[in-house]
């Protein structure tokens, strides 16, 4: 693995404007693997600029063209893709099979999609007397989450180049080699200089200069709804257009009808998977009363198959460990019951947190209303479906859910749930499907066309 010391800018690689680094650890064995430049305003603004020169001609290019190249980029990301799932695994922990299948897998999909959408989207239309374009917005600032580093890459870059659209992107300070990965295959997939640029750096000083930039149109930002707020502040002084994937508190609601052992499974593996380190998981699992003591031993016995180490891995850095940790505290002292796990280390090396189910949580609870971020569980009681309902809908998040139960009626009970999708009875992820928030979960919707709205403005002509 070999970490650059420069900044992608203007289709090259770029000595940074200070020597200041910032380490890269691997949270699996706590020892650092690599450093990366830490960007600055100057470094920034060097990149604004290689993507305000190259906006107006890759804008001009004809959608044929630019669906070419990112078919180009799907085809190099699917050559290194093992190279891509180690460096997954190294700098976030992810075991290798997830991060070959969901890491690395998905992000490619999601890639091929935009390079068919580019090539068949009605970038115009007629209505009536009047023909309506659908133009490029500018230059994007894509600031992408450590959970998932190239998915959250992809699905921002992605529909920014497909609409026309120049870039420059700054990811999470824990995960940047992935990044410096795909700057790497989008330069061997031949786009033209400037196009996509690439500043590594902390938040609170790159990622706030990518915010305030004047040559900034859009900011296109996942992370933690606290600095999606700041972030929505500082575009908001200029009028800057935002998309905005925040945080999540979903909810599994279990109907009496349903399957409850395969619903209880699937809903402990959503949770697991990627070591709890998902916006959208279902973290909230909605039991009736009357099953609701079977539950929590279903719970409890296939969160054991979840063994640090081996099928969770550890959580991204000490801070994230020691915050998820004390909100398993948090909860025992609240009065929730400890089935499965705790706050003490599974492990002697690593970030790692025990998959921890608790029981006995009632709606109010701080573990039932603010996202933890980490392999927790908390399983509550409902009495009827009204009851469920505004369970579900009782927390300031809004992005997605599920419902278990004879199809018509958990659709129906779907179809009232306030957030930004839901799967029904284990449905499968969409990758050409909208995906966002509601309330405090977001603005926008990222994936397939309505992702490539969220880069596109209109115009219309009257003749």
């Amino acid at each position: 693995m070999q970490a650059h010391d420069a900044m992608y800018i203007g289709g090259e690689w770029r000595p940074a404007a200070t020597t200041d680094t910032l380490p890269v650890t691997d949270p699996a064995t706590e020892q650092v693997v690599a450093h990366v430049p830490a960007g600055t305003a100057e470094d920034v603004d060097a990149a604004v600029r290689a993507a305000r020169a190259a906006f107006p001609g890759w804008a001009a290019t004809p959608p044929v063209e630019r669906a070419a190249r990112l078919a180009a980029l799907r085809d190099v990301l699917s050559a290194r893709a093992e190279e891509i799932a180690a460096t997954v695994t190294t700098e976030l922990g992810a075991p290798p099979q997830l991060a070959a299948a969901v890491h690395t897998g998905l992000p490619i999909a999601v890639a091929g999609s935009y390079a068919e959408l580019a090539a068949t989207h009605p970038f115009e239309e007629r209505i009536g007397n009047s023909t309506v374009h659908s133009e490029p917005v500018g230059v994007v600032a894509a600031i992408t989450p450590w959970n998932y580093p190239l998915h959250q890459i992809v699905a921002k870059v992605a529909p920014a180049l497909a609409a026309g659209c120049a870039i420059v992107l700054k990811p999470a300070e824990d995960t940047p080699l992935t990044a410096q990965l795909f700057a790497e295959a989008v330069h061997e997939a031949g786009f033209p200089a400037g196009v996509f640029n690439l500043v590594t750096g902390v938040g609170t000083v790159a990622g706030q200069a990518l915010a305030e930039h004047p040559g900034v149109d859009l900011v296109s930002f996942t992370g933690s709804t606290a600095v999606g707020r700041k972030i929505g502040a500082l575009a908001g002084g200029a009028v800057k257009r935002v998309a905005l994937e925040l945080g999540g508190k979903s909810a599994n609601v279990i109907l009496p009808s349903a399957d409850l052992g395969k619903a209880v499974a699937v809903g402990i593996a959503n949770v697991m998977s990627n070591s709890g380190q998902t916006c959208s998981a279902w973290t909230r699992m909605l039991v009736h009363t009357e099953q609701y003591d079977e539950a929590v031993a279903l719970a409890a016995a296939a969160v054991a198959k979840y063994v640090p180490g081996e099928r969770v891995g550890p959580l991204v850095n000490a801070r994230q460990r020691d915050r998820v940790r004390g909100y398993i505290e948090r909860g025992l002292a609240e009065g929730a019951r400890l089935v499965a796990g705790g706050p003490d280390a599974p492990l002697e090396t690593g970030y790692y947190v025990a998959p921890t189910v608790f029981a006995d949580v009632t709606p109010d609870m701080t573990i039932a209303q603010e996202e933890i971020f980490g392999p927790v569980v908390s399983i509550i009681r409902y009495e009827d479906e009204a009851d469920a309902l505004a369970i579900a809908n009782g927390t300031v998040y809004g992005l997605a859910g599920a419902v278990w139960g004879e199809e018509a009626e958990a659709v129906a009970f779907a179809r009232r749930m306030e957030t930004g999708q839901v799967d029904i009875n284990g449905g499968r992820f969409n990758p050409l499907a909208p995906f966002g928030g509601w309330k405090q979960s977001g603005v926008g919707r990222e994936l397939g066309r309505h992702g490539l709205a969220e880069y596109l403005q209109t115009k219309s002509l009257q003749f």
